[in-house]
């Protein structure tokens, strides 16, 4: 269906693909896997319109073409899921996904009624259990996530390309995309899977294609491949995800002690997204949280970080000591760090450059007379490019420019030069590749050794079995399990995450 001939891509200073060929068959799932910086996104912008200059030729079934941008691509069918998410916060879900392309009345007028019938029957087809007129400001990431996917899917698109699609989604969904994926496959579509997520491909994945440092390196049938083998052609090298070992026990005083909290719904204030939540993080502990999308895990870690407090009951203990925490400041000052779950929109700065991102949670100890010595925060940004081995060319780099692997370690950065005692991670390895995902990992462990209490939340099993002392597990906003990590499997934390109404029915 489509061929890449040669494809060469530069930047200033970058070159981003170094002639790059490829085939893209019919009726089948090709994966493109690589680490963070391997010219997977270019490859995918250039193939979707968006980079109309470069080198080389695309063939679409069998005619050279170069897309001028991203309306001249979907016109000759080709579509892409962002991984990126490419959405309007302020409009609602029917308007962004028919965005460009509103169906009108006779009289030319936007026909709105059929958006919301059509939008309505894609968001059941996808079950996101949302309106069509809802915000999409007012849906969480993962939800985000599914309208992009039924944005590409409105389209009768023949080429879909899908960047990172179930970055943010949980298992249900997850299966949910791979069986409209398999619907598309019967239809003869061609999609291109790109994701870090290796186990996913040996699902749905017909070919792969490999590209390291902005090259082709091979290709071939997912048959008869091996996950280590996929990860040695993406690296070069071998890579073995570290797993916590020991267990530690807890101090006696917790880092963190939660008692009842219960987060009102502002719009149902006779329902609740958190019912009387309650746990501990001991000193060196990491605790990780499992839940399927609407359980209520990144409301609970913002509401201990501040931002529900007027919708919220309960305690919050900081090394024995109650703390009252009315917005993000007064968290800090407890101390306590989150790392979001949006990296991009909630975490960074990304028209600025590593230096200044990493100093925004000190400027009132860095300032000097009014002023921030730029001595002071260079210094700064060398100590945490070192510690954390952040690659960039120099502390004057812009955060839009790394790789999100690096962009992660700028936000732990930012917020470990505050000194915590208390880390939160809400999805801290999304949208990364196998390698940094390995080096985060070594990063908390090691973060834990020196006693900081940490709570990992993600959607991800493997990861929270990967690092978790204890497991807890949210169901619609209740702790449903408390499990041991060296008790902790899939099986019974799925169990304990599945609603008890689906789980008997």
């Amino acid at each position: 269906m489509l061929t890449v001939n040669n494809i060469t891509k530069r930047f200033p200073g970058v070159l981003a693909l170094d002639d790059v060929s490829l085939c893209i068959e019919a009726g089948k799932v090709t994966a493109l896997i690589g680490e963070n910086g391997a010219g997977k996104s270019t490859l995918m912008k250039i193939l979707s319109g968006v980079y109309p200059e470069y080198e080389g030729t695309l063939v679409w079934k069998g005619q050279p073409v170069r897309f001028t941008n991203t309306k001249d691509a979907q016109q000759h069918g080709i579509a892409i899921i962002h991984q990126e998410l490419n959405l309007i916060p302020h409009l609602s879900v029917a308007e962004n996904i028919f965005l460009g392309r509103e169906p009108l009345t006779r009289l030319g007028t936007v026909d709105k009624k059929a958006m919301f019938r059509e939008t309505t029957a894609l968001l059941q087809k996808l079950k996101l259990n949302v309106s069509a007129n809802a915000r999409i400001a007012d849906l969480k990431v993962g939800q985000q996530q599914v309208v992009e996917i039924a944005k590409a899917l409105l389209t009768n698109a023949e080429l879909i390309i899908m960047d990172e699609p179930t970055s943010a989604i949980t298992g249900s969904e997850v299966d949910v995309l791979f069986g409209i994926i398999e619907e598309l496959i019967r239809e003869n579509k061609a999609i291109v899977y790109v994701s870090h997520k290796l186990d996913e491909l040996f699902r749905i994945a017909d070919h792969y294609v490999v590209l390291r440092d902005g090259k082709s390196i091979e290709s071939g049938s997912m048959q008869g491949v091996t996950q280590d083998v996929l990860i040695q052609k993406m690296v070069g090298r071998k890579i073995e995800l570290l797993r916590k070992q020991t267990e530690d026990t807890p101090d006696e005083v917790p880092t963190l002690r939660v008692e009842n909290l219960t987060l009102r719904n502002p719009r149902k204030p006779a329902d609740s997204l958190l019912k009387s939540i309650s746990f501990q993080v001991g000193k060196g502990e990491i605790v990780g949280i499992f839940g399927l999308m609407g359980a209520g895990r990144t409301e609970l870690l913002e509401c201990l970080f501040g931002l529900h407090h007027k919708n919220l009951t309960g305690t919050i203990h900081i090394n024995s000591q109650e703390i009252t925490v009315k917005c993000p400041a007064d968290a800090i000052r407890a101390g306590m760090a989150l790392v979001p779950e949006d990296r991009k929109k909630d975490g960074l700065v990304l028209g600025m450059d590593v230096r200044t991102n990493i100093s925004l949670t000190l400027l009132k100890e860095l300032e000097n007379w009014g002023t921030i010595p730029i001595g002071r925060v260079t210094k700064l940004a060398k100590k945490y490019i070192q510690e954390l081995s952040i690659k960039t060319p120099g502390d004057g780099q812009k955060a839009k420019n790394l790789s999100g692997g690096n962009q992660q370690k700028i936000v732990l950065a930012k917020w470990l030069a505050t000194n915590p005692l208390l880390l939160l991670l809400d999805e801290p390895t999304r949208g990364i590749d196998i390698h940094a995902k390995s080096e985060i990992y070594k990063l908390i462990i090691e973060l834990a050794a020196q006693g900081l209490g940490i709570v990992v939340v993600s959607s991800e099993l493997p990861e929270i079995l990967a690092v978790s002392d204890r497991v807890l597990v949210m169901s619609e906003g209740k702790m449903t399990a408390n499990i041991k990590g060296c008790d902790a499997t899939e099986d019974a934390i799925l169990k304990a995450a599945i609603p008890k109404s689906i789980y008997e029915n």
